[in-house]
């Protein structure tokens, strides 16, 4: 078991070489139909397992697209990670859609639509 401060450190790695491998290594079309960023990487305590979160931009269809893509290349990037990162055992990776953007998103819409219909009862 590894300690806490390793695995944080070993998640902010594989969430760097991720964001590298995204942005110059993974030749897939389908990732490229979105906007993708890394949001967090979680790694299980005995490193073994690792759930990449992304954040998709773009239109639904566009968003299922880039998942599938990023399912397929899963391969590709475990053994890119371990390549670039000297682990005894490289962990097995899936990649998950974080989509707490859009909801933050949504929740500050609301918030100033809230804050306009009240300067409007004020004037009143």
């Amino acid at each position: 078991m590894a300690t806490s401060r390793r695995v944080s450190r070993i998640s902010s790695l594989i969430k760097r070489e991720v964001s590298q491998m995204l942005l110059y290594d993974i030749k897939d079309d389908r990732v490229g139909a979105g906007m993708v960023s890394v949001t967090d990487v979680q790694v299980s305590g005995d490193l073994q397992h690792a759930k990449i979160f992304v954040s998709i931009y773009g239109t639904e269809a566009a968003k299922i697209e880039t998942m599938e893509g990023l399912q397929s290349s899963a391969g590709f990037v475990r053994r890119e990670l371990g390549q670039r990162v000297r682990l005894r055992r490289t962990p097995e990776i899936a990649f998950l859609e974080d989509s707490s953007i859009e909801r933050g998103d949504r929740i500050l819409n609301l918030i100033n639509r809230l804050e306009i219909s009240e300067e409007g009862q004020e004037e009143e």
